[in-house]
């Protein structure tokens, strides 16, 4: 058989398109392999973006919430909600703030003093709860043998705070109503341990200071309690939330406030047991941790405007004494549930 050489363009044609068909042909099987497995590295993303992460600023003094991160109530409450808890621990209330601001956490809870700072420096978040009053649970120390027996005996003294937190407030009341000023005493703006630190050492005269630190100064050194916060302050404890997290998650939210209420409750109840579980978190003796739970009120609830009322004199207080650079206004950063 022979070929001619007008036969061989049709099979050469015949050839190329068999190459085309057969190009495309993988060209597509591997586009859909590219797209089975990029899918099957997005797809888990697009379920952990369903899931909720509520990061609580907390510190160790903060003993409810110590509580509710030991028994895992939270954790348990939220599961329902795709939500998990991660706690982020701070020094102070106002390096809390600080974390609150730049959105590293999306609650916190601190006391009256933090978040007058906080607003006062631009900070957005909103008062979300309170717990009452507990004006004992804070107090201003003295060392067992001081020579200081009252308030005014500390003009020209060294006194021992944490700059901005509600102790601050407490000084301030407490050098107002015995006739003194701020500026009589000298403040040395200390963390808790570094001013514990300098109580024991004698490098300061006195120490502004809440509980449970001020309880286990009380009972591993003997420390007197020159005055409390008892008639002169409230003393009241604030939850605080970043505003797009409250707004985005009231769930989530209302979830955290009807734990805290439970375990508020059962700690009340059950002062000894919690004292006993809350301890080794803190790193104190069970008997500090006792005497400090005996002075706190733990009951969350909604702040109502008698409460903004008062912590509107702080950031008056404050700012008269030039210790804020402005006036605010603290209901401007008051929680105001969706319609």
């Amino acid at each position: 058989m022979t070929f001619s050489l007008t036969a061989q363009p049709p099979l050469a044609a015949s050839s190329c398109a068999f190459r085309l068909i057969l190009h495309d042909l993988i060209a597509s099987v591997l586009l859909v392999a590219a797209v089975a497995l990029v899918s099957l590295f997005l797809l888990p993303k697009a379920h952990a973006q369903d899931k909720i992460e509520l990061r609580i600023g907390y510190q160790k003094s903060a003993s409810l919430f110590v509580l509710q991160k030991v028994q895992g109530t939270l954790e348990r409450r939220l599961a329902p909600l795709k939500a998990s808890v991660k706690w982020v621990e701070f020094p102070a209330g106002p390096q809390l703030l600080e974390g609150l601001n730049l959105v590293s956490v999306d609650v916190g809870y601190v006391g009256e003093a933090p978040p007058i700072f906080a607003q006062a420096a631009g900070a957005r978040f909103a008062y979300i709860g309170y717990d009452p009053a507990a004006p004992e649970a804070e107090a201003l120390l003295v060392p067992k043998d001081s020579a200081i027996k009252s308030v005014a005996d500390l003009k020209g003294k060294k006194v021992a705070l944490n700059k901005g937190s509600n102790v601050h407030y407490l000084l301030v009341r407490l050098l107002e109503k015995n006739g003194l000023k701020p500026g009589d005493i000298q403040p040395i703006y200390l963390p808790p341990a570094d001013a514990r630190a300098a109580f024991e050492s004698g490098r300061v005269d006195a120490w502004a200071i809440w509980d449970p630190f001020a309880a286990a100064a009380e009972k591993a050194i003997g420390a007197r309690v020159l005055a409390s916060g008892r008639g002169v302050v409230n003393n009241y404890a604030y939850y605080l939330a970043e505003r797009n997290f409250t707004a985005r998650n009231p769930k989530v939210i209302q979830a955290l406030f009807d734990d805290s209420v439970e375990r508020g409750a059962w700690l009340k109840a059950n002062i000894k047991k919690a004292a006993e579980q809350i301890a080794p978190l803190q790193g104190l003796p069970v008997e500090v941790v006792e005497l400090s739970l005996h002075r706190y009120e733990f009951n969350v609830r909604p702040v109502p405007d008698s409460v903004i009322a008062e912590q509107q004199k702080l950031a008056d207080t404050f700012f008269d004494l030039k210790l804020i650079p402005k006036a605010i206004a603290v209901r401007d950063a008051a929680y105001k549930a969706a319609p």
